[in-house]
Order: C-alpha cells, then structure tokens, then sequence
C-alpha cells in the first residue's frame, strides 16, 4: 500500500489548501481533498512552506557550541578547533551531527549540505533522524605530497561507502580551503567531481587575510587562482565568498560556480560584512544561505538566518529596499535546493515532500499582514511545529521522537571531548 499523508486546510499563498503526499512527493494541492487511507494532519492555524536548505555546515560542531567564543578566526581554529577535533572520535561525530539534526528539524530544515571528519559518524545519524545530507568528508593535505594521495584514496574509498545508505543521503567532496588543499588536490577533486558527478564544497574568499596570503603565496586573489587551476565550474560550491570583485563575480556566473552565504558567521568571526548578494544575483550566480557550524553561529536556525542576511545586507549598503524577505525565502529553499540539484523547495505536485507547517497561533504571526515577512523579520525556528521530509512526519507539535536522549548523550560527548 502506498503511504499517503493528507494536510488539510493549510495556508498556502494567503488560501487554505489541502495537501496531498504520496510516497516521498506531493501529488496534489487544491481544496476538500479526500484520500482513503492517508494519514490526515489537521493545519488550520498552520502556513505551509517548503522544508528549509541550510547550504553551509559543520554538523558535529554543535559539541563546540560555547566552546570558544569572541576569537578571531585563524587563532579560533589553529588554537581550539583544529586541536579538539583532532581528538573526536567516530561515536562524538555521530551524537554531535545527531544534535545538529534534531536542531535543524525542530527548526523547519530539512536538507543540508554538510563538511567534516568521520563521514561515517554523521551519515548515521542522519539516516537515522530522516533529513537529507549532502555529506562532503573535509579533506587537508597542507602541500604535502604524501598527504596529496592519501587524500585522493580517502575521497575515493568515501565514495563508495555512501552507497550502503539510503537516497537521503549524498556525497560530495570536501576541500577545506586553498590555504589547506594544494593546487594538484583541488585539480584532481575537479576532475573525479566531474566524473562522478559530485558536488565540490569549499570555504573561499571568507577572510581579506586569506585574500591578501592567496596573493602572496600564489599570485593571485582565491577566485582567480582557482580560475587558474581550471576548476572553476557548476559543480563547486563556495561558502562565505565575501571578499570577490565585480570580475570574479563574473567568473563565478560564467562558470556556473554557486555560492553560500553565512550571515552569522561573518558577523560573529568579524571576516567581513560586505556580502554582494545582489551584484551576484544580478549576475546569474544563484546564491544559497547557511548558519556554519554551531561553534562559529552558535545555532542551525535557518529562520534566524535570512533574518540577519537581509539586515546585513541592508545595513551596509544603508539601502533598505535590498534583500527583500521573498528573495530570503527564495534562497533558503528553491535556490538552495538547486543548488544541490534537489527537486525540492517549492510547494508544488511533482516535487519532493519536503515540508514544515508554521504555526501561526503566536506573537510573531499577529497581526499576519504579510506572512513571509512575519516568518523572516519577526520569527524564528521555535514558531515550526510539524516538519515533513521524504514523505515522512519527522516533528509532529514540536515533538521529534528521542529528544531527551539526544540531549543527553551529545552532553556527555562535548564534555568527555574537551577533557581528553
């Protein structure tokens, strides 16, 4: 028998709509709706948008919430990441990423594409808590020739492994940054994306620190230099790319790169403000947005997010009308599922059953004369209350099923860690 979800009298574009899940898609939208069998979900007082796309993580980071705050980047990551994680074993990745998913459903995401150690550790945890993950294994070699094919090797042997799990879960490859992964690492990554047809995930043009050493070290600013490699393509997604000129932008379009903005991060690492978030959409770059990982945002809210994207980007070019609260639902969900090449994002028939149900019945959402501003200026991810991924219920009224043992363990896990 064919599992089928019924939503009924949901607000969907200022109507009330009913709608039809069967199996993992949405079949129907329309009103008085009747299916024999289904599984009715009551949403009056609900709006219905598509599931949330965070399009930048570090999942297992969320062990690191707290950890090590107000520092600046580099001395951040050489001084209390890097030394930390290199402690983090298999069962400290699985409940950090398993804390990241109950964080991110409780929160109305349900895709995100993801970069860290221990592949294994978060790919369990996210087939066993039903989102989808885009999971890129980060790889360093530090110029290191010997570092260089062991890297290779591992990209190839994670390759593989991503079969023994469900659809739900993707791979792709992930290079840390340029000042991580050598030149011949980053072509060869290029040309086994191509082949395999895998996403490539890397950090760029975050810092003007990173931008003046690229200069130094290879001549070139980081979009120029990768454009010098030859590996500029629609395969590569960047994260943070804050420090790019109107030419490189250019490249960025020409090449089909995409781009994930992280709002939070930037502000909170002080690596820089001036997003150009317009100038590259007007361009042809299709830009996603992102929280990165717990320790540098310190949450998964997707909602807080476009929230403080679109007041960034107001506040430093002090133009209000910028960065409107569509185009942050926009690239939140259909934009950032594009950017995976995920048929999800939009509540239509045809598309993946990827769903949250917004209650409506709070402060935030009173009075509703705009609903998508009230969800963007005024909410945040506490105002989510049933979460649908793939076709099935993950949070029914704010309830996502072993909460408190989650809670538990990956406490254990973060204290344990920082006392090895």
């Amino acid at each position: 028998m064919i599992h089928r979800i019924l939503i009924k009298q949901a607000e969907l574009n200022q109507q009330k709509v009913d709608i039809l899940i069967e199996k993992n898609l949405i079949s129907q939208i329309g009103k008085d709706l009747v299916a024999e069998d289904a599984e009715v979900i009551d949403a009056k007082g609900m709006a219905v948008i598509p599931g949330l796309v965070n399009g930048h993580t570090h999942a297992a980071m969320t062990l690191f919430r707290g950890f090590a705050d107000d520092m600046k980047l580099m001395p951040w990551l050489e001084q209390k990441i890097w030394p930390n994680e290199a402690k983090m074993t298999r069962e400290d990745v699985y409940w950090g990423a398993k804390l990241a998913c109950l964080e991110m459903i409780k929160s109305g995401t349900t895709t995100f594409l993801d970069m860290y150690q221990k592949f294994r550790g978060t790919a369990d945890a996210v087939e066993e808590m039903g989102i989808r993950g885009y999971l890129s294994a980060v790889c360093f070699d530090r110029f290191d020739p010997a570092l260089t094919e062991k890297g290779k090797k591992e990209c190839e042997k994670l390759y593989s492994v991503v079969d023994e799990y469900g659809s739900r879960i993707q791979y792709a490859l992930g290079p840390h940054a340029i000042y991580t992964v050598s030149g011949e690492l980053l072509q060869w990554i290029h040309s086994f994306a191509n082949d395999h047809r895998c996403l490539i995930h890397l950090h760029l043009a975050e810092t003007e620190e990173e931008v003046n050493n690229s200069i130094r070290q290879f001549g070139f600013s980081p979009v120029r230099y990768l454009y010098k490699l030859g590996v500029l393509s629609p395969r590569l997604v960047i994260a943070h790319g804050v420090y790019v000129d109107k030419d490189e932008i250019r490249m960025l379009s020409d090449y089909g790169v995409k781009v994930i903005h992280n709002p939070a991060s930037n502000m909170k690492l002080a690596s820089g403000i001036c997003f150009q978030f317009a100038e590259m959409k007007e361009a042809g770059v299709k830009v996603g947005l992102g929280t990165d990982g717990c320790s540098s945002s310190n949450n998964l809210d997707m909602i807080e997010a476009m929230k403080q994207a679109a007041l960034l980007g107001k506040a430093w070019r002090k133009d209000p009308e910028v960065l409107t609260a569509s185009e942050m639902l926009e690239a939140a969900t259909c934009t950032g599922a594009d950017i995976l090449g995920l048929k999800a994002g939009r509540i239509e028939a045809g598309y993946l059953a990827d769903l949250c149900l917004i209650d409506l019945q709070s402060p935030a959402f009173t009075p509703n004369f705009n609903f998508v501003s009230n969800l963007v200026y005024a909410a945040n991810g506490s105002c989510v209350d049933t979460v649908i991924c793939n076709g099935k219920v993950l949070m029914r009224h704010k309830q996502v099923p072993g909460e408190a043992e989650i809670l538990e363990q990956a406490a254990r896990c973060a204290y344990n860690l920082v006392k090895r």
